[in-house]
């Protein structure tokens, strides 16, 4: 009986590591709490079509966007996806750079994410978005990530602009301390 106790045990033990996911590391991911709600992420919308309103009359909008109203936004985007890219998404707005975090799962195999994001303005008045760095820890990043990167943010400006995203124009984009605080001209 002794002699089939060990063989069953390294099986199980086989069996069971199958089941879980294994963590192999990456960057570290911020232990800081970002609240995320549907209210935090549709508030955006609603910031940006005051700002309009408001600019409207001066010809200049005005308007700041968080840390929570960011990681809302990308966290129920992310969900509504089959695939998505990463999980568990954070966004930190620090010195002049948009830092993402998250996680990454690969078969049975999890890691940490960070992608820091430069942001500025095309010639068209319109957001740009460059990929600074991107750590996928021992995973290669996905092809095609700039463009994933672009498309997202493209949806969010033109959704977030809605109706007046022809009649805006972007002259300042600044990152500092939390804020995302975005300048145009109302044409």
């Amino acid at each position: 009986m002794k002699k089939l106790a060990f063989p069953f045990l390294i099986f199980t033990l086989a069996l069971a590591s199958l089941a879980c996911t294994v963590f192999i590391g990456g960057p570290d991911y911020p232990t800081e709490a970002i609240p995320v709600s549907t209210e935090a992420a549709q508030s955006i919308q609603d910031q940006v079509k005051q700002a309009i309103e408001a600019g409207a009359l001066t010809g200049t909008a005005t308007f700041q966007i968080n840390e929570s109203q960011l990681t809302s936004y990308l966290t129920y985007k992310l969900q509504s996806q089959a695939d998505p890219f990463m999980t568990e998404p954070k966004i930190f707005l620090r010195d002049g750079q948009m830092q993402v975090f998250g996680k990454v799962q690969r078969g049975m195999f999890a890691a940490n994410v960070a992608i820091v994001l430069g942001v500025g303005i095309d010639e068209n008045g319109a957001p740009s978005i460059q990929v600074i760095s991107a750590d996928f820890g021992p995973f290669d990043a996905p092809e095609g990530l700039n463009d994933a990167i672009s498309k997202l943010v493209n949806e969010a400006y033109t959704g977030s602009l809605g109706p007046v995203a022809t009649g805006f124009r972007l002259q300042s984009i600044t990152i500092a301390d939390g804020l995302m605080t975005v300048s145009g001209q109302i044409k």
